[in-house]
């Protein structure tokens, strides 16, 4: 039955840093390396909706950081269009449901945090023209455009650049994520925002006290404006101690989400670190530590999208009904997307 449900269900996945993997790779092996070693976990794990964000590594910013996001969305063209059978690179809410329609995986390209545009917000319209429908606008330090969940010290709302991407991404249709924003520029986007927003891989704050997560109150104000919370599996986001690192604890943090933004604003967004670093060439990826944070620690069985079933079934397994279980692994951002990128 879990299956069944799980088969029959819209699954999305609203942060999957796969592009930084298939960039590493050659050109010519874009399409291919994502064929051989990504889409059979994205099959396997059922997703049918796909946010690809395009995350810039430290060593690219900042002269080559507008270069390396460029080469990112690329290669998400360029898989997309070496798979045609399998996925398809979406632009708005009539060709995701035409992709799902179709059999095939809709594709979502995102940007994290925008270091290779800055404070040049004229170029939130050019990577709209090249597909982008997500982005934020800060990651875990400091932008021309604001802070970063770890400056939250600073207590700093958007800059007046930060004020003018909000308004230029809402003139565009382009889905604004609160997802690693500092606190008061969460405030502050909530303050000046008229459209949906969305927390693409953001955890329970009060289930786990850490600066990535969102509060009671964020996720209720972010629920207000008609948005959905997607919440963050990286292990360390979910329990300071390793061994509550479980699944049970990702489905408490679900739950928690639930209960305070209500079942309708509610979703996933994995991060899956490990398959990732696991993917990048060795040793660049061996120990690495962000913010003292091993970023290859991950909930046993989720390394990968291939374990999203586990999660169905945990959420069954507690008596969850099957709508509501529906909604949480895609019903809702499917829904969502729907509205915002019509």
């Amino acid at each position: 039955m879990t299956l069944s449900l799980h088969q029959r269900a819209v699954v999305a996945d609203t942060h999957n840093d796969l592009l930084m993997a298939v960039s590493a790779r050659p050109p010519e092996r874009w399409a291919t390396f994502f064929r051989e070693q990504w889409l059979p976990q994205l099959l396997d794990g059922g997703v049918n909706l796909q946010v690809l964000p395009v995350f810039i590594d430290d060593q690219y910013r900042p002269e080559g950081a507008l270069r390396q996001t460029l080469r990112m969305i690329e290669c998400a063209h360029v898989l997309a269009e070496g798979n045609p059978d399998h996925v398809r690179l979406c632009l708005d809410a009539a060709a995701i449901d035409q992709a799902l329609d179709d059999g095939k995986i809709a594709l979502v390209l995102a940007l994290e945090s925008m270091p290779g545009l800055d404070a040049s917000v004229e170029l939130i319209s050019t990577v709209h023209r090249l597909g982008v429908r997500v982005a934020s606008i800060a990651h875990f330090g400091r932008t021309p455009l604001a802070d970063g969940s770890g400056e939250d010290a600073t207590g700093s709302g958007l800059t007046s650049h930060g004020i003018e991407a909000l308004r230029e991404m809402e003139r565009l249709g382009v889905v604004f994520d609160v997802s690693h924003l500092g606190a008061s520029g969460v405030a502050h986007v909530l303050e000046l925002a008229t459209r949906p927003l969305m927390a693409t891989h953001s955890s329970a704050r009060a289930l786990r006290d850490h600066h990535r997560n969102l509060t009671d109150d964020q996720l209720r104000a972010v629920a207000a404006t008609g948005g959905v919370i997607c919440v963050n599996f990286f292990a360390p986001f979910l329990a300071e101690r390793a061994e509550d690192m479980t699944l049970d604890r990702l489905l408490d943090h679900i739950e928690h989400v639930v209960d305070v933004a209500g079942i309708d604003h509610v979703g996933l967004g994995p991060d899956f670190m490990r398959e990732v670093m696991d993917d990048l060439t060795p040793p660049c990826c061996e120990g690495l530590q962000l913010r003292g944070v091993d970023v290859r620690a991950c909930v046993p069985g989720l390394e990968g999208p291939a374990g999203l079933p586990m999660v169905t079934e945990g959420l069954l397994a507690r008596g969850l009904p099957e709508k509501d279980v529906m909604q949480i692994i895609g019903g809702n951002v499917h829904r969502f997307f729907g509205e915002t990128l019509a």
